[in-house]
C-alpha cells in the first residue's frame, strides 16, 4: 500500500486516544474505530506509522496489529476469545518434560517448575506435570483458574496475551509476561528450552533460525504493547 499521508498524530477523544493521518482519524483494517486507552500506546502506534517510507508495510507495525486485533477480532467475540486462549492449557509446554538425556531435564526444570508454582500459588491453577509425550488430562479446577486469569484482561490486553502464548506454546509463560513475572527476553527463552538445546548440540539452519527470531519480536511487541498499557 502507498503512503498517502504526510503525518501522523494523536487526538483525545471520548474513551482514549485515537491516532490521526492527517487530522483523519485511523480505523482499523475492518473499518473499526480505533481508539486506545492510552497516550503512550497512542503515540507508540503513531510512530510505527510516521516511521513508514513511500511504502505502507503492515508487517513492520506490530503495536498497530495487535491494537486492531484487540478491536477487530477480540472485542466482538470476546468469549470466544477467552476460550481460545484458555485451550492452550490444556496441553501447556510447562508441563511436558522430557525423559532423557538428563541436562535437556534439568533446563526444562529450572525453566518450568518456577513458572508451574508461581501458576499454583499466584493464579490458584495446580497443573500436573508429567514427561514423555503421553496427554495427560488437568484438573479442571486448574483450568477454571487459568481461564479466569485469562477473562480478566480487556480486550487490548488480551491481544497481547494472545500472541505471547501462541509465540510461546504456553498460556502460562503468557500470564506470566503479562502479570510481569517474566520480561520478554525471559519468556522467549522460557518458551524455546527445547529448541536452545537442539540447536547447542546439533546446529540450526537458516529458516529454524528464521522462525525464532520472529517468535522472539513477536513476544517483544507483546510485551512492549502490555508496559504501554500500564503506562499512566
Amino acid at each position: 500500500m502507498k503512503r498517502v499521508y504526510s503525518a501522523a498524530g494523536v487526538d483525545a477523544v471520548e474513551g482514549g486516544y485515537c491516532v490521526t493521518l492527517d487530522t483523519r482519524p485511523l480505523r482499523t483494517p475492518a473499518r473499526a474505530a480505533l481508539v486506545l486507552p492510552r497516550r503512550a500506546l497512542a503515540e507508540a502506534v503513531a510512530a510505527e506509522w510516521a516511521a513508514q517510507a513511500e511504502l505502507v508495510r503492515p508487517h513492520t507495525m506490530p503495536l498497530m496489529r495487535l491494537a486492531a486485533t484487540a478491536v477487530d477480532r477480540i472485542a466482538p467475540e470476546h468469549e470466544t476469545a477467552i476460550d481460545q486462549i484458555a485451550a492452550y492449557a490444556t496441553s501447556d509446554l510447562v508441563c511436558y518434560r522430557a525423559e532423557t538425556p538428563a541436562d535437556l531435564v534439568a533446563r526444562q526444570t529450572a525453566a518450568w517448575q518456577p513458572l508451574v508454582k508461581w501458576a499454583a500459588e499466584a493464579l490458584a491453577a495446580k497443573l500436573v506435570v508429567t514427561r514423555g509425550v503421553v496427554p495427560v488430562t488437568q484438573p479442571p479446577t486448574a483450568m477454571s483458574a487459568l481461564r479466569a486469569a485469562v477473562a480478566r484482561h480487556e480486550p487490548m490486553a488480551m491481544a497481547a496475551l494472545q500472541q505471547a502464548t501462541t509465540a510461546t506454546g504456553s498460556l502460562v509463560i503468557g500470564l506470566a509476561l503479562a502479570a510481569g513475572r517474566l520480561d520478554a527476553g525471559e519468556a522467549h527463552d522460557a518458551g524455546q528450552v527445547d529448541e536452545t538445546f537442539q540447536a547447542e548440540h546439533w546446529g540450526e539452519d537458516a529458516e529454524a533460525a528464521g522462525r525464532r527470531a520472529a517468535l522472539k519480536d513477536d513476544i517483544a511487541a507483546a510485551a512492549r504493547f502490555l508496559e504501554l498499557l500500564r503506562a499512566a
